[in-house]
């Protein structure tokens, strides 16, 4: 097996691993904010983090489909 190939299944089963791991505190914080958006006195909750998430995997899948589509390039 070549370096692209286990560059590929790693990267896609690590970010995978990372993003299942985030998504409960990140289900939690966007209740919080949906919460906190109807009560004004209350402390304002940061969605920053939330939208990164959203973006980071956005990307991972983005390039988890061109190392697919390059490993089935390479090898066919």
């Amino acid at each position: 097996m070549d370096l692209l190939l286990w560059l590929t299944v790693g990267f896609i089963i690590i970010g995978f691993f990372v993003l299942v791991s985030m998504k409960k505190s990140m289900e939690r914080r966007v209740t919080l904010i949906i919460v906190n958006e109807k009560n004004i006195e209350s402390e304002q909750v940061s969605n920053k983090p939330v939208i990164w998430w959203i973006t980071g995997a956005t990307v991972w899948g983005i390039v988890s489909m061109f190392l697919i589509v390059r490993s089935f390039s390479v090898y066919m």
